[in-house]
């Protein structure tokens, strides 16, 4: 009988920030929450739609890069990282460009981003006990060289960027003091005034936080009368 010492086999991966920021995603319940938000079709089959997209979440924060084609590569370089970080069994197929393809049409649901928006505020706030009642309203616009349609986000306004040849999208966020957590983000076309989007997402602020006598905080462009008329008869 011999002696020899049987080889063990290595597994040899890349772990870098990984188990870190999967840690973060599970312990805000992002994977269970986009599940909960969001309506997939039931032929859906393999890792789950929450599981792909915080898996996806997690390469484009770790590798800044969000191209769908450089996922599966990178996803099969670290599955043992990734299967044991998630808590969850995967193989490379879950992360074919199809799959991706498949859940940006989900994720394009304006309806599931609200309802995912409102499950993780309520999470969020519950767990780390966020009580405070201070709420900052603000845009800003980006830039870009894409090309402008009729119905499209990128149009032609008032440039923040000293840049009025290119075209932009505007984005309204809200955040809750004192910590600067986003609450709720609104994308609309670069041509849109800042005045008409403080009540709609002064409603959205409402509707995720389930309370009223909230102090909202923005610029001079928030003192449109029916945003004030809005507030006051909100009870805020």
């Amino acid at each position: 009988m011999s002696n020899k010492p049987k080889s063990l086999p290595v597994l040899q991966e890349r772990v870098d920030d990984l188990p870190v920021l999967i840690a973060q995603l599970r312990e805000m319940g992002v994977p269970e929450l986009f599940n909960q938000a969001f309506k997939i079709h039931r032929n859906w089959s393999g890792l789950s739609f929450g599981h792909l997209v915080s898996a996806w979440l997690v390469f484009v924060v770790s590798e800044s890069n969000h191209r769908l084609s450089h996922l599966q590569p990178w996803a099969e370089q670290r599955l043992h990282t990734l299967q044991t970080s998630f808590g969850v069994a995967l193989v490379a197929t879950d992360f074919t460009d199809d799959r991706l393809a498949q859940a940006l049409r989900y994720l394009s649901d304006d309806a599931g981003w609200q309802r995912f928006e409102d499950l993780l505020n309520q999470r969020l706030i519950r767990v780390y006990d966020l009580t405070g009642n201070t709420i900052r309203l603000d845009s800003t616009t980006a830039k870009s060289y894409g090309t402008i349609t009729p119905d499209g986000f990128l149009q032609l306004g008032h440039s923040k960027d000293h840049r009025p040849d290119l075209p932009q999208l505007k984005i309204n966020l809200s955040t809750l003091d004192p910590l600067g957590l986003p609450l709720t983000v609104t994308v609309t076309n670069g041509a849109c005034a800042d005045d008409p989007l403080y009540v709609p997402e002064i409603e959205r602020v409402r509707a995720t936080l389930q309370r009223r006598g909230l102090l909202f905080v923005g610029d001079c462009k928030m003192a449109a009368r029916a945003t004030r008329v809005n507030v006051a008869a909100g009870g805020d």
